[in-house]
């Protein structure tokens, strides 16, 4: 296989569900008994064997859970820079909305020439982040509703845990 043919997208298909379905077991029962487990790759030769990196196996992982679920897997080559579009699709936000996290530092980013060009790990990372927050803004927003309780009073309380959050994001923005 040539370099080029190693960064085009590929998609696979499961074609014998049923050692897919062996390793998907293998995979989830050492997980069970071992929260960190270490798993190798053995060559044709026996002493020729390696640990997977933690990054591999969760590749692994995940393609072997789509795979037994009947699904196709693409993998797509991705630079560790990316453009703000490519960031923005990552991300699941519009560019002009990227752009403005970019404008508030609140990812970092780098210029070549006038373009912006954004670390793939500095990505990941807000991701995480936005996602913790909006869980965090869902636990605030979530009350004990006490269903004896009255109805209008429970409206005003669920209004008061809106503005809360709201004033919270105001000071923090």
């Amino acid at each position: 296989m040539s370099a080029t043919e190693f960064l085009a997208s590929s998609t696979y298909s499961a074609s014998d569900t049923r050692q897919v379905g062996r390793v998907y077991d293998m995979l989830t029962a050492e997980e069970a008994h071992n929260p960190i487990p270490r798993y190798y790759l053995v060559g044709a030769e026996d002493d020729n064997t390696v640990e997977l990196p933690s990054e591999v196996y969760q590749v692994l992982r995940s393609v072997v859970e789509t795979m037994q679920k009947g699904l196709s897997v693409t993998i797509s080559p991705t630079s560790q820079l990316l453009t703000t579009q490519q960031a923005a699709d990552l991300l699941g936000i519009s560019r002009p909305t990227l752009i403005k996290a970019l404008d508030g530092e609140k990812l970092p980013y780098t210029r070549s020439g006038s373009h912006r060009r954004i670390a793939l790990t500095d990505v990941l990372d807000y991701r995480e982040e936005r996602r913790r927050k909006q869980y965090a803004a869902i636990d605030a927003l979530s009350v004990d509703v006490d269903e004896t309780a009255d109805i209008d009073q429970t409206l005003a309380e669920l209004r008061e845990a809106r503005k809360a959050v709201a004033a919270k994001r105001r000071s923090a923005g």
